[in-house]
């Protein structure tokens, strides 16, 4: 008798020993957005959230107000005082954080990039969540406003940041498709602007290529920002068949302008499962249950299976999601 209660004593020794030690193991993740007031980023936070409903992570997310090279610097000094295990951040510049996320590293804290990558100094962090093959994203938008114009005429740019790297990448991108591909030789980009991320600027800028380019037949704007405020803009001058528009933007921010004709198609990609993937990789990694190592696989539920590619890279699906009249009412968010 005495030997079984010992043994059940020092059970429930173990046992709560064993449940402090798994309290002090919660992994912490905080997410750090481009900026406040960007609908597309509610829903790759509520993939966080999700999933750290299910695995048990602390999440908590924090965002300066504008977009700037060098705004989310105070944010990451923050979060690595306050002793985060993972930090996870969409950067508004490929290099202007590198130091402190470094600094932010030296002390143990997992740096991923999510949405758009630290391009060409994948070294400051420890990997990247992209949504799809950022190389496929400027060729894509690129046919698709040529389906639209038939392939002639000229087209301009409404990007967000001049430092946004991830919408530079896909902008190298797209002036290369028009360069070298002789579909698009009769296509002539004219002009490049930047709204950064902010719907007056945005609109102001979109306003101005109309009138500057009186002969313009079409916009793209990658970025959920500048397309919805490009739609605005040439829904209110009555434009909608003289200019196309095409970029990339959420189906709810979008519907009413594909609806009334305004626009006829745009891309994007599931947000949400960004932060639902991010979510399963850093706990998986904090808790060693994933090999943050190029080539390795992991299962995430909703997703299946995840390859690790060059740079630590990984995407949540293979191409982008074309989203006009036909398939819009299909998705929310």
């Amino acid at each position: 008798m005495f030997k079984k209660t010992l043994l059940a004593g020092l059970a429930l020794s173990v046992a709560m020993i064993s449940g402090v030690a798994l309290a002090q193991d919660k992994v912490s993740i905080v997410y750090i957005p481009k900026n406040t007031g960007n609908p597309y980023f509610d829903s790759l936070v509520q993939g966080f959230v999700d999933a750290c409903a299910e695995l048990g992570c602390d999440f908590t997310t924090a965002a300066p107000a504008t977009a700037e090279a060098t705004s989310q610097i105070p944010f990451i000094t923050a979060q690595t005082q306050r002793g985060v295990d993972v930090i996870a951040i969409s950067p508004n510049s490929p290099d202007a954080m590198n130091q402190v996320l470094d600094r932010a590293r030296e002390k143990g804290v997992l740096v991923l990039a999510v949405n758009g990558d630290l391009v060409d100094n994948y070294e400051h962090r420890d990997a990247a969540i992209l949504p799809v093959d950022f190389t496929k994203t400027g060729p894509g938008q690129v046919e698709l406003l040529g389906s639209m114009i038939g392939y002639e005429g000229e087209i301009a740019i409404l990007s967000a940041t001049t430092d946004a790297p991830d919408q530079n990448t896909w902008i190298a991108a797209m002036e290369n498709s028009l360069a070298t591909d002789p579909k698009y030789a009769k296509m002539n980009l004219v002009a490049k602007v930047y709204g950064d991320d902010e719907p007056q600027k945005s609109t102001t800028e979109a306003e101005a290529l109309l009138q500057t380019y009186p002969n313009l037949k079409g916009i793209i704007s990658p970025t959920t920002v500048g397309v919805a405020a490009a739609a605005q803009v040439i829904q209110s001058a009555g434009k909608a068949e003289t200019v196309k528009l095409t970029g990339l933007g959420t189906p709810n921010q979008m519907r009413p302008f594909v609806k009334d004709g305004t626009v006829q198609a745009f891309q994007l990609w599931s947000p949400y499962n960004e932060g639902w993937l991010a979510a399963h990789f850093a706990v998986g990694l904090k808790n060693g249950t994933i090999s943050n190592e190029v080539g390795s696989t992991f299962e995430v539920p909703n997703l299946g299976s995840i390859t690790i590619g060059e740079h630590n890279v990984m995407n949540t699906q293979a191409e982008l999601t074309t989203f006009d009249a036909a398939n819009i009412d299909e998705f929310n968010f």
